[in-house]
């Protein structure tokens, strides 16, 4: 899979070692080391996938995330997160902004690698067929058109909060494990988290609850996981 990756990065030797990564696999990188530039190369080059640092000068990773995400044309763009952060709040704030991953550094070259191949694979893989909407009470789910409405109206999903919507609404009612709904949405479950789920869990629920604090659609079962039911709380 040859693909044209965009590496935003302060560092100008990390910056380097990663694209050194990235071309042994064939990949046509680029390689920038603010936020403004990498928004500017995003718009203008349009790349296959953003390998992101959080810590750059002036505009940072985040920002740039919260931009692409913001913008109709970009938001389907996948992007990977690289941060020397530990605090878990701050690792899961990119995910809560759209991130598909992140990799703490320092990583190794062949887990960063992987990470790569996996979002890629999923940003290519060919269209679904044309399967049946997806309807639970007002919430519909279209694989096809890649849609979510609640009572008519359109919701935005990232794509990883556009997957577990999917899984849950094929199968309504039935309690699926953090762990299924990992391996749903990475298909590498060692290198997503519970917490992983649980961001994605309370992002969707602010977008498809009447009180995202009181949700009568999205439901946690303690101690299992999640079920999607055919609630009375969507947002009209």
């Amino acid at each position: 899979m040859c693909a044209h990756v965009l590496v935003a990065e302060d560092d100008p030797k990390q910056a380097e070692l990663v694209r050194r990564y990235l071309e042994r696999e064939s990949h046509r990188v680029t390689a920038v080391h603010d936020g403004r530039a990498a928004l500017d190369q995003v718009r203008r080059a349009r790349p296959d996938l953003l390998v992101l640092d959080v810590m750059m000068p002036g505009v940072d990773g985040l920002d740039v995330c919260r931009v692409v995400r913001a913008d109709p044309e970009l938001s389907t763009l996948p992007v990977l997160m690289l941060t020397a952060r530990s605090a878990e709040d701050d690792l899961l704030l990119g995910l809560d902004l759209g991130a598909d991953d992140y990799i703490t550094k320092p990583y190794s070259p062949r887990e960063l690698m992987a990470r790569v191949r996996t979002l890629l694979r999923r940003a290519t893989a060919p269209a679904p067929p044309p399967d049946p909407v997806l309807r639970v009470g007002g919430l519909c789910v279209d694989p096809v058109r890649h849609e979510v409405t609640v009572d008519g109206r359109q919701v935005e999903c990232t794509p990883g909060e556009f997957v577990l919507l999917s899984l849950l609404a094929a199968e309504p009612g039935r309690v699926f494990g953090r762990a299924q709904i990992i391996s749903g949405l990475h298909g590498m479950d060692r290198w997503s988290t519970h917490r992983t789920v649980d961001v994605h869990v309370m992002n969707l629920r602010r977008k498809i609850e009447h009180e995202p604090n009181r949700p009568r659609m999205l439901i946690t079962v303690y101690g299992v996981g999640y079920k999607l039911v055919a609630g009375d709380g969507a947002r009209g």
